[in-house]
C-alpha cells in the first residue's frame, strides 16, 4: 500500500519541474495493455519484442528506450545471466523485491516492490512473453492497474561468439491516476537509476 499527502507531493513536484509538469503527463491514458496487443482493433501491438535482435518500431505515443552492457564472456558466464535473468535478478540485484521470484511463464502476475522518494511503491506487473533460446534468454512483463506508469518493459540475456549481454527494452508513460500522473517527470528520472543499475545487475 501506499501513504501519500498528495498536496506534499504536487508542491514537491512543482518545486522540481516547475508549473508546467502537470502537463507534462496528459497523453496518460488506460493502464492495462490489451492481451492482443491493440491488434484486433487495428493498433500497433505494443510489444518489446524479447525474442528478436532488431526491435521494430512501436507505438511512439510510449517513450522508447533500449540500452544494453556486457556482461562478461564465456560459457559460465552465459549460463549464470541466462538463468539469472529468468528468476527476476536483473530487478532484484537492483533494489527491487519481487514476490514470485522463481523461474518466469508467460501469465505470471508478479508484485514488484521498490522504494521511491522514502515512498514505498508497489508495482503490479504480468509477464507477456518468454524467449529461452540457444543464444538468447529473456522475457517482457506489462504494467497492471496500480503501477506508477504505464507499458511494458523486457529484459534480454544474449551472445554472439564469446560476449555475453545485457539488453533492456522498454516502452512506457504517465499512469492515469494520481499521485503517479503529476509525479512522472521525477519517475522518469527514477527510471534512468534504475536502468543503469539494470546493466550492472548480471555481472
Amino acid at each position: 500500500m501506499i501513504v501519500v499527502d498528495c498536496a506534499a507531493v504536487v508542491d514537491v513536484l512543482t518545486a522540481v519541474a516547475g508549473t508546467d509538469a502537470l502537463d507534462w503527463a496528459d497523453d496518460a491514458h488506460t493502464q492495462s495493455c490489451p492481451r492482443d496487443g491493440g491488434a484486433a482493433r487495428g493498433r500497433t501491438p505494443i510489444m518489446t519484442s524479447p525474442d528478436l535482435r532488431d526491435w521494430p518500431a512501436s507505438d511512439p505515443r510510449f517513450r522508447r528506450s533500449e540500452v544494453s552492457a556486457v556482461v562478461g564472456r564465456g560459457g559460465a558466464v552465459w549460463e549464470r545471466a541466462a538463468r539469472d535473468v529468468l528468476r527476476w535478478r536483473v530487478k532484484t540485484a537492483s533494489g527491487f523485491a519481487v514476490d514470485s521470484p522463481g523461474a518466469v511463464s508467460p501469465g505470471d502476475r508478479v508484485i514488484v516492490t521498490a522504494g521511491l522518494f522514502n515512498l514505498t511503491v508497489v508495482e503490479p506487473v504480468e509477464v507477456v512473453a518468454v524467449v529461452d533460446e540457444p543464444d538468447r534468454v529473456g522475457f517482457a512483463y506489462r504494467t497492471l492497474p496500480g503501477h506508477p506508469v504505464s507499458g511494458e518493459e523486457a529484459f534480454i540475456v544474449h551472445r554472439r561468439g564469446d560476449e555475453v549481454r545485457l539488453t533492456v527494452r522498454s516502452l512506457t508513460r504517465a499512469a492515469p491516476q494520481q499521485p503517479w500522473r503529476a509525479l512522472y517527470p521525477l519517475l522518469r528520472v527514477a527510471q534512468l537509476v534504475a536502468r543503469r543499475r539494470y546493466l550492472r545487475s548480471l555481472r
